[in-house]
């Protein structure tokens, strides 16, 4: 069950007896009202009167744009790679479904807790077992706790990759260079290699980031990035993995072989995005474009974690990555009997089923306050593989009084919960 998506069956059931929604579910920009630039969709017109914009492009995606994109991280310093090093996917939900796919059936890859419910879904598929997660640590600003990390990879000696989710979702985490380097080390050691999600790598505020790239060394790894959440085009399915140091490891370079050999099996990825990325990416407005975005995400967040860290019994941190929050509920704040009262007897009597049944009781809170209130969040439990009771909400609201009453109103709710 993928939680995201699958409370908006519920919320539209409520939303048909005449229940305002406020959708804080889903990571969508675009659905939530930003728009993208003008000049962007200028590139994007252009290109859409070019005839090879309606051609297949090469299997691992057109050469031009993987040269770019190959160029710019060099430049970055760190690994060096080349166009050959870069496969582009169907948006980074392909690549994800591909790259645990094609691991060898007995490899596992350890993720983190809370996890992205697309990596530790396609991950547990893989291997028909429970997903293994080390923690982010919520008393302690969400960072890895890479004790554990070591610890359950010496006790599962067929875990073979790590998995990174930098900045991470759900709970907005920037790695340090610092803990990457460690991560780095731990993988060196144990002869891993790493997969690291970097979809929101340039929607960054308030924290130094470095990408994997930066400091790889000569550890295996794949790199995932995309335009989905950046330009902001979640539509045009567009993403791409990077291979580094494929020559270092015959298994490794074999596996990500196998990866490019399945991509031939469906010709090719979209090609208009594609066409399009460069000129966007080296287009003098687009930096200046994300760093408005990012100072108005930090400001809502900065506005939530000052207006909900006051609550009794609940952590909340600032993101410093993303446009998601995370706020977690302390060890037995939430119980099986807590309430909030519901007005509409129709409304009512649509959500006591869900609520009625064995459910973690962070998924029964999330229930009640989308049936009192509207304001539809994901709980972290049962969304996110997650150990802590929590949810996760997001920053995306484009007018800023609206954010505020959606947090003045999780605010009132989460208290009377607690208090019930």
């Amino acid at each position: 069950m993928y939680e995201i998506r699958e409370i908006v069956e519920v919320a539209k059931k409520l939303e048909a007896h005449g229940l305002s929604i406020t959708w804080e579910n889903i990571g969508d920009p675009v659905a939530k009202g930003e728009k993208m630039a003008p000049w962007i969709k200028e590139y994007a017109s252009k290109a859409l009167l070019e005839d090879m914009t309606y051609a297949y492009s090469p299997t691992k995606g057109l050469l031009a744009t993987r040269e770019y994109i190959a160029k710019e991280r060099n430049l970055e310093g760190g690994i060096q790679i080349s166009a050959d090093d870069i496969l582009f996917f169907n948006g980074l939900g392909d690549a994800i479904s591909k790259v645990y796919k094609n691991l060898h059936p007995n490899v596992r890859v350890i993720g983190p807790n809370p996890a992205y419910p697309t990596h530790s879904s396609a991950e547990a598929a893989h291997a028909d077992r429970p997903h293994i997660t080390y923690s982010l640590d919520p008393h302690n600003s969400w960072k890895p706790d890479l004790t554990e990390m070591e610890q359950k990879i010496h006790d599962h000696p067929e875990i073979g990759g790590i998995l990174i989710v930098n900045p991470d979702n759900p709970t907005g985490y920037v790695y340090t260079e610092d803990i990457l380097r460690q991560i780095v080390d731990i993988a060196k050691r144990h002869d891993l290699f790493i997969i690291t999600d970097e979809i929101y790598s340039n929607l960054t505020y308030g924290a130094k980031y470095k990408k994997l790239a930066a400091v790889v060394g000569d550890v295996p790894a794949i790199a995932m990035r995309g335009v989905s959440k950046e330009f902001p085009w979640p539509g045009g399915r567009c993403g791409w993995v990077e291979f580094y140091n494929r020559d270092k490891d015959a298994d490794f370079n074999a596996y990500c072989k196998s990866l490019i050999d399945a991509k031939m099996l469906e010709v090719c990825s979209t090609t208009l995005p594609q066409q399009v990325l460069p000129q966007v990416m080296q287009d003098p407005r687009y930096f200046p474009m994300l760093e408005g975005r990012c100072q108005a995400y930090e400001r809502k967040a900065q506005y939530a974690v000052d207006e909900l860290s006051s609550i009794p019994g609940v952590i909340i941190h600032r993101p410093n990555g993303a446009f998601y929050m995370t706020l977690v509920f302390k060890e037995g704040v939430l119980q099986a009997t807590q309430t909030l009262p519901i007005a509409d007897e129709k409304i009512k009597a649509t959500i006591e089923p869900y609520i009625a049944a064995q459910i973690p009781n962070d998924k029964r809170f999330v229930y009640y306050v989308l049936a009192a209130t509207g304001v539809c969040v994901v709980p972290l439990r049962s969304g996110f593989n997650s150990t802590l009771d929590g949810f996760r909400f997001t920053v995306l609201e484009q007018n800023e009084d609206v954010f505020k009453q959606t947090i003045a109103t999780l605010k009132s709710a989460i208290t009377q919960y607690i208090a019930s």
